[in-house]
This record gives C-alpha cells, structure tokens and sequence, in this order.
C-alpha cells in the first residue's frame, strides 16, 4: 500500500480502536446499571444477539460469497472464545476478588498480546512499544486507587485472578489471530459470523443455568440500557476488528486502557461514583503510554 495511503488509514485503525476501548467503558458503566434486574450468562446472550442483529443486513451486503470451510471452524471459535469462553471466566473470577482487581488483571491484555504476537513471529517487541503498554498497565492501576487492594471474597483469590488472566489471554489470543480473516473476508461478514457462533454458544449457557427466560423482567430503563449495551456492542465489534485488520494487534489492545477510564469518568457522572485523586494521575500515565506505543523506534 502507498505510504501516503497507509498512514491516514493506520490512524483511522487507532481512531477505531479507541472508540472502541470508550464504548467498552460506557458499556460497562451501563451493565453496573442494570445486572442486578438479571444475570451475567443473559445479559450477555441478549447483548450480542442484539449486535449480531444491528451486524446481519449489512453484512449481507458485504458479503462476496461464503466463508472457506476450512475457515468456518477457527472463525466460530474465535467468536465464541471471545464473547463467550472470555465472558465466563470474567464472571467466575469476580466472585472470588474485587472488580477493580480485575479490571487492574484485564489491563494486562496488550502486554499478552505483544508477546504473543512475538512468539508467533507477527509483531516486533520494541522498548518504547513496552514500556508504553506497562506504563498504561500502571495508569489503570492508579486510575481504579485504593479499590485494587480491597480483599478479596474469599481465601482462594487466587483462583478469581487465575480466571481473569484467563479471560485476558483469551482476549489477546483472538486479537492476534483474527486478522489473517479480516484480509480474506469482509469484516462486517467476519463480525457477524462470529458474533453468531457466540450468541449460540450463550443461548446454550443460559437454557443449562434455566435463567434465560426468567431473567428477562426489565425496567423501561433497564430495557433501553440494554438495547444501549447490545447496540454499541455491535458498533464497538466492528471497529475493533476493522482496527486489527489495519494496524498491529498491540497498538490496538492498548487502547483497551481507555475502558476503566471511562468506566470510572461515567460512574462518577452519571451513578454519583466517588473518583480520587490518583484517577488524575492515572489518566495521565495511560495518555503517556499510549503516545509512547505509538511512537516509531529511533
């Protein structure tokens, strides 16, 4: 591609991916406000069945034929690893240590990616790309304070922490192993296909929990969060993996720094949450570390 083509493009993919790494955020802040009206397995189900929704039309428009069959396997399992095996962890992790915690754990995403990508030989680790990633790392763990030492629910903490890294390296596996299909296929086709294959794989945990149906008592509020939470999701997917199919995964997975930010800026705003002192310094060190992963080497 030409150099003067290339760049506004890369600078689009980082566009996207912060967008994305924002409504992340907001779609947390939103899921704080309306989970205790059902549960962790439905709310997910009903979030991606709603994107999948937004995603079917124009990814039939988009489509130039189908999938390989050689590729329908790897791109169902991607989206199920992804929306669904990545959510269970989450949710079996949080009941053994804080949420702050966790967010601190699930911060550790472009660090597993980069060096991953390493290990399989499709990015470079360079100095300023790490030390930018542990400085954003750093920033989120000042930006969430004091909640990160809060104790954990129980003496086997470690297990809840051994799930979320879990459910952390399931996010920097699919990050690195999506973009050889979103070279070959329409994105919105990918998104779509495997937003599917999750939604499926959730509708089979919530009918085994028996919570699917009854789970679905909403307030009008309550609705709406959830049409909100659905929607951006839809929106959110697709610019991530536009973002990963033009530019490296760990320039991408970085920007996920952005989501306890918001996370915490909109809890404050709209759910009265109390901010400290450190989420200042944190914002800085997270704005620093995203400028120096970007920063080309010397």
């Amino acid at each position: 591609m030409n150099s003067s083509i290339a760049k506004p493009i890369n600078l689009l993919a980082l566009v996207a991916a912060a967008a994305t790494g924002i409504q992340v955020g907001s779609a947390i802040v939103a899921t704080r406000f309306v989970i205790d009206q059902t549960d962790p397995v439905t709310l997910a189900f009903l979030r991606y069945l709603i994107g999948f929704c937004l995603l079917l039309i124009p990814a039939w428009r988009s489509a130039r034929g189908w999938f390989s069959r050689r590729d329908l396997l790897p791109i169902a399992g991607l989206g199920i690893t992804q929306f669904g095996i990545l959510i269970v962890f989450m949710n079996f992790g949080l009941q053994f240590i804080p949420s702050a915690r966790a967010a601190l754990i699930f911060a550790t995403v472009p660090l597993l990616t980069m060096t991953l990508g390493a290990l399989i030989g499709c990015e470079r680790m360079t100095l300023l790309k790490t030390t930018g990633v542990l400085l954003t790392i750093v920033g989120v763990g000042f930006a969430l304070g004091e909640k990160v030492l809060f104790p954990a629910a129980t003496e086997a903490g470690w297990i809840g922490e051994l799930a979320v890294l879990a459910s952390a390296l399931c996010a920097a596996v699919c990050s690195v192993l999506y973009r050889p299909y979103l070279i070959r296929y329409p994105i919105l086709q990918v998104s779509a296909f495997a937003m599917f294959a999750s939604v499926g794989f959730l509708a089979l945990a919530a009918g085994l929990e028996g919570s699917l149906i009854s789970s679905l008592h909403f307030t009008t509020a309550g609705w709406l969060a959830v049409l909100f939470i659905g929607g951006s999701s839809a929106i959110g997917y697709y610019m991530w993996l536009w973002a990963l199919g033009h530019s490296s995964p760990t320039q991408v997975t970085v920007f996920l720094s952005l989501s306890p930010i918001t996370s915490a800026a909109l809890g404050a705003l709209l759910l009265a949450e109390p901010i400290s002192a450190l989420f200042i310094t944190g914002l800085i060190c997270v704005i620093l570390g995203l400028w120096l992963a970007h920063r080309p080497e010397p």
